[in-house]
C-alpha cells in the first residue's frame, strides 16, 4: 500500500485515480483552484486529514477515513461514492454526502445543508447533525443515536429505521414512504405530512399540525405534546399515553389517549370512519 505523510496538497486532481493507499496527516488545502484532490480513486484508509478544498472525493470505492475534518469551504465532499465508512469525523460545507452507496458515518459531527441526499443504503451511528435540508429522497436509510436540528428534514425517504434519536426539525417525513422511528423525540411543525406506512414507537412528538394527509400512519405506545390539530385526513391507528391538544377530522382508523382535549369533527368529516377514545373521559365518537 502506497503511503502519503505529512504533505500539503494545493494542486487540482492533486492524487487522481490513486489506487491502494494510506493517507496520514495531510492537508488538502485548494487555496486558489484546488479540487478533486481524490477523485476516480479506491482502497484507501484517510488518517487525521484536513480538507478546505472543494469537491475531494467523487467517484471513490471502498475507503475508510478516520479523525479527519472538512472545513465549510470543503464543498460537496463525498460524491458517488461507493463502499466509504467515516469514523469520528468533521463534516462541514453545503452538501457533504450525495448520491452515494452503502455509506456508514460514526461517531461524527456534521453541519452541511442539503446532506445525504439521494443516497442508498446510508447508516448514521452516535452523530450530531445540522442541516437545513437533510437526506431529501435516501432509501434504505438507518440511524442510531442521532442528534439533529434541522428543517424539512427526510422528506422522499423510504425504507428507513431510526432509533434513540433526537430530532428537532420542521417538516420532516413528508412524502415519506415506508419508514420506522423508535424511541426518540421527534419536534417540530408539520410533521409527517403525506407520508405512507409511517410508524412511531415508543416514541415523544412535539408540535404543532402533525401527522395529516398521511396513509396507514401508527403510533404505539407515544406521547404527544403541544399537539394540535393532529391528524386531519389521514387514515391512523394510534396509541397514545397522556393527552392529545386537539384531534381534526381524521380520515379512517383508530385513535386512543388517556385524553384529548378538543375533537374538531366539522363539515369536512361527513366521510370519517375513525374511531377516536378519551380513556380519561371514557369519550368515545364515531362519525
Amino acid at each position: 500500500m502506497n503511503l502519503y505523510k505529512n504533505k500539503i496538497y494545493g494542486e487540482e486532481r492533486a492524487l487522481y485515480g490513486i489506487k491502494g493507499a494510506r493517507i496520514e496527516n495531510c492537508r488538502f488545502e485548494g487555496a486558489a483552484d484546488g479540487e478533486s484532490a481524490l477523485k476516480e480513486t479506491d482502497d484507501l484508509n484517510i488518517i487525521n486529514c484536513d480538507f478546505l478544498l472543494r469537491y475531494p472525493l467523487w467517484h471513490t470505492s471502498n475507503a475508510k477515513i478516520e479523525n479527519c475534518r472538512m472545513t465549510e469551504t470543503c464543498r460537496a465532499a463525498f460524491w458517488y461514492d461507493k463502499n466509504v465508512t467515516i469514523e469520528n469525523s468533521v463534516l462541514g460545507g453545503i452538501k457533504a454526502v450525495r448520491e452515494c452507496d452503502d455509506t456508514e458515518i460514526c461517531g461524527s459531527k456534521i453541519n452541511s445543508t442539503e446532506f445525504g441526499w439521494f443516497c442508498r443504503g446510508l447508516v448514521l451511528k452516535d452523530c450530531e447533525l445540522i442541516s437545513e435540508y437533510p437526506f431529501m429522497q435516501t432509501k434504505d436509510l438507518h440511524v442510531d443515536n442521532l442528534k439533529m436540528q434541522g428543517k424539512y428534514s427526510f422528506q422522499y425517504v423510504e425504507n428507513a429505521e431510526i432509533r434513540n434519536s433526537f430530532l428537532d426539525t420542521k417538516d420532516a417525513f413528508w412524502h415519506s414512504k415506508n419508514v420506522t422511528v423508535y424511541d426518540s423525540t421527534v419536534k417540530g411543525e408539520y410533521l409527517g405530512w403525506y407520508s405512507e406506512n409511517l410508524k412511531f414507537v415508543r416514541c415523544r412528538i412535539i408540535g404543532t399540525q402533525p401527522l395529516c394527509y398521511a396513509k396507514n400512519l401508527v403510533l404505539e405506545d407515544c406521547e404527544m405534546v403541544d399537539c394540535d390539530l393532529s391528524f386531519e385526513n389521514s387514515s391512523v391507528i394510534a396509541n397514545v399515553h397522556g393527552s392529545i391538544t386537539s384531534v381534526k377530522n381524521p380520515k379512517s382508523g383508530r385513535i386512543c389517549a388517556d385524553r384529548i382535549n378538543e375533537l374538531i369533527m366539522d363539515e369536512y368529516s361527513a366521510d370519517s370512519t375513525c374511531r377516536i377514545i378519551s380513556k380519561e373521559d371514557c369519550f368515545e365518537r364515531c362519525s
